[in-house]
C-alpha cells in the first residue's frame, strides 16, 4: 500500500491473478457461448457452439492442471457448465424434441448436485466441492452427445437422453457416497 492507502500497481494485479487465470478465462467463455447458443439462428452455428463449449470444458481442466488451479476456478467451471447446459437444453425443451421427463433426466445431475450442496449449507454441514469424477464426466459427454443428436435431427436423441439420465443417477449416487464420507461436523 502507498502512503495514501491505495494499492500499488503490482498489488492490484496480484488480486486479479487468482481470478483471471487462463483456466478461469476459458471457463468463463462458456457464458457467452450459452447466450450465443440461445440466440443462434441456425443449426450450423449451434453445432460450432456446442463443439466450442465441449472444447473449453476440456481445455480449462488441462490448463488448471498445467498452470495451476484456483479456488475460484473450482466453483466457476461447474457453474459455467451448468449454465451452458441449462440454456442449451432449454432450447431443446422449447423445440419439443424431448419430453419434460427426458429433459429433467438429462439435467438431473445439474439440478440435484447444487441443491444437495445448498441443503448441506442450510444444515450447517457444508460439503466440499469434489474433484471431477468419472460419473460426472460421463454425464457431460452424454449431454453433449444428446445436444449433437438434437441438432443433427438424429433418431438417437431419446436413447442418448435416457442413457444420460442413467449416468446422472450413477453420478449422483457416487457424489452422495463421497459426501457422506467427507461430511464436516455441523457448525454451531
Amino acid at each position: 500500500m502507498t502512503a495514501q492507502g491505495s494499492p500499488r500497481p503490482g498489488e492490484r494485479q496480484s488480486r486479479w491473478a487468482g481470478v483471471l487465470t487462463p483456466a478461469n478465462v476459458v471457463s468463463l467463455s462458456r457464458l457467452p457461448l450459452a447466450v450465443l447458443f440461445a440466440l443462434a439462428p441456425g443449426v450450423g452455428v449451434r453445432l460450432v457452439v456446442v463443439a466450442a463449449a465441449a472444447g473449453t470444458d476440456l481445455l480449462d481442466g488441462w490448463l488448471a492442471r498445467r498452470l495451476g488451479a484456483s479456488r475460484l476456478g473450482m466453483w466457476m467451471d461447474p457453474v459455467a457448465d451448468k449454465i451452458f447446459m441449462l440454456t442449451a437444453f432449454g432450447a431443446v425443451a422449447v423445440s419439443g424434441a424431448l419430453g419434460p421427463f427426458e429433459i429433467a433426466g438429462v439435467l438431473l445431475r445439474d439440478i440435484l448436485a447444487p441443491a444437495g450442496y445448498l441443503a448441506s449449507l442450510v444444515a450447517r454441514r457444508p460439503l466440499r466441492v469434489p474433484p471431477a469424477r468419472v460419473g460426472g464426466k460421463a454425464v457431460t459427454v452424454g449431454q453433449t452427445l444428446t445436444l449433437f443428436a438434437w441438432l443433427l435431427d438424429s433418431s438417437f436423441i431419446r436413447p442418448l437422453a435416457w442413457a444420460t439420465a442413467a449416468m446422472a443417477l450413477y453420478a449422483l449416487a457416487d457424489y452422495g457416497r463421497l459426501a457422506v464420507r467427507t461430511a464436516q461436523p455441523p457448525r454451531p
